[in-house]
């Protein structure tokens, strides 16, 4: 998104908590040195659902929203810097709440960029509908359509999901308060409340179908180029020479060997060296998991660019949204080894599209990825739907980043665009689920038969007495 920006002609500046991933930039680009993101976080997670570990990097990732936001030179910007200086803040959105607090700082428009179709905390701060009966929350394993069972696990998910966000808003808002004091900063709830747009790297054609508000805008495929960057020398070489095919290997930028279980590592390399194809493994610790002729390790590599080549056969994925993503648009089968967060739920919806197969980290074997692995390579039915899909996600009218470039301009020429503001943002629960007047009229309701019933009562009462006299009477005669 910063590139896009900078490409356009806009002034842009990156505080980021690892290095600079775009060579050449025309962005400015300031490296915070992270102390906790790389590897608390990311060991955390592995091998797990977030669903079941979310709360045990909830302080981890308040730790890291607090780095930032005490971190020398982010300190240097905001005492040099006030408002008026900056025209729009732009985060990048994992939990870290507090951070909204730039734009507060600067008093401009702020815009999230999230990495995958939006979830329940996001949803929230631009009004946008959570419809729990059809819509499958991103981080189960459900898929559009919903049978009775997937509901309830849905419902479930979901409830699990709340509970972790009440938990990360507490934390979140101790660090906004503690670093942002409320005698010069508004409360971080309503600074939520002011997210002109959302940015996700997600789009419809991925499903599920699901309405939108109209500041929730799709930006899937971002990352990839129009036109792909030439490969390093060496690289392109591997590449242009193997007519046989190329597998290219990597468990994400998030992911290094030190984080994994030897024992997992020590399969995946003894399946992948016995390969009869050149496998390009993006490997990141000095300490290589071994020595194979067919092997070729680097600790950063292209992927946008090599998935781009005709040469390359299959991608072996730990299932982030965006490899995926890559993945497709580039009509590459895939074999996933999803370990954490929306992984998992990423590689069902390849496996139940056609694309390509999963394995389970927990229970990785040799035999079960190389069975994969082999089923992929052998079977065109995997290439032939990625494919379709790819022709399928490549149609729409503008570009991810000319949609980008539109939407920032048109926050920036209309000063935050409140006017596509929902007005659920400023609705509390029971508003929205209109509990209040649900419970309104049934107070009127049951109000209503209370009285009815009671002159009827009162009626037949008097009906009685009435009555009575003629009874005694007409004994007596």
């Amino acid at each position: 998104v910063a590139d896009t920006l900078a490409q356009a002609g806009h002034n842009v500046t990156v505080y980021g908590a690892s290095k600079n991933v775009i060579p050449k930039a025309k962005y400015k680009y300031i490296e915070l040195e992270p102390k906790t993101q790389d590897n608390l976080i990311a060991s955390a997670l592995v091998g797990s659902s977030i669903l079941y570990k979310f709360a045990n990097v909830v302080e981890t990732i308040a730790s890291a929203s607090n780095d930032s936001l005490t971190h020398p030179r982010v300190q240097r910007l905001l005492r040099e810097h006030g408002p008026g200086d900056f025209d729009l803040v732009i985060v990048g959105y994992f939990m870290n709440d507090a951070t909204f607090a730039l734009a507060a700082h600067f008093q401009c428009p702020l815009i999230l960029s999230f990495m995958i179709q939006p979830v329940l905390a996001l949803n929230s701060f631009i009004g946008n509908p959570n419809e729990l009966a059809y819509t499958p929350n991103v981080l189960g394993n459900q898929k559009q359509p919903m049978n009775f069972v997937s509901r309830v696990k849905n419902f479930i998910s979901v409830g699990m999901e709340m509970a972790f966000a009440i938990l990360n808003v507490h934390v979140q808002e101790k660090i906004y308060d503690y670093n942002f004091p409320s005698d010069r900063y508004p409360p971080l709830d309503e600074v939520r409340k002011n997210v002109s747009l959302i940015f996700t790297n997600h789009h419809f054609s991925q499903g599920p179908i699901r309405p939108n508000v109209p500041n929730l805008i799709e930006i899937g495929g971002i990352q990839i180029k129009e036109k792909p960057d030439p490969l390093p020398t060496d690289i392109a070489k591997v590449l242009d020479e193997s007519k046989e095919g190329v597998i290219y290997f990597s468990l994400g930028s998030n992911i290094k060997g030190s984080h994994l279980n030897e024992e997992k590592i020590k399969i995946m390399f003894n399946v992948i060296s016995k390969l009869p194809y050149k496998v390009l493994w993006k490997w990141s610790p000095t300490e290589l998991p071994g020595e194979s002729k067919n092997i070729i390790f680097r600790d950063w590599l292209p992927q946008d660019d090599i998935l781009a080549h005709p040469n390359v056969k299959l991608f072996i994925t730990h299932g982030g949204m965006g490899s995926v993503v890559e993945s497709q648009y580039h009509g590459v089968p895939m074999v996933g080894i999803p370990l954490f967060g929306d992984q998992p739920s990423n590689m069902v919806n390849v496996e139940r599209s056609g694309y390509g197969l999963a394995v389970d980290y927990l229970t990785l074997s040799e035999e079960s990825l190389n069975n994969a692995i082999q089923d992929v390579l052998n079977n065109p039915k995997y290439k032939e739907a990625v494919q379709t899909f790819s022709r399928l996600y490549r149609d729409r009218p503008m570009t991810p980043r000319e949609t980008v470039v539109y939407w920032v301009d048109y926050v920036l020429r209309h000063k935050g665009a409140k006017h596509m503001q929902s007005p659920a943002v400023h609705m509390n629960r029971w508003q929205l689920l209109s509990l209040d007047v649900i419970g309104f009229l049934l107070a009127i309701v049951l109000t209503i038969s209370v009285v009815i019933v009671k002159v009827c009562k009162l009626i037949c009462c008097r009906g009685r007495k009435n009555k009575l006299p003629k009874v005694e009477k007409a004994k007596k005669n």
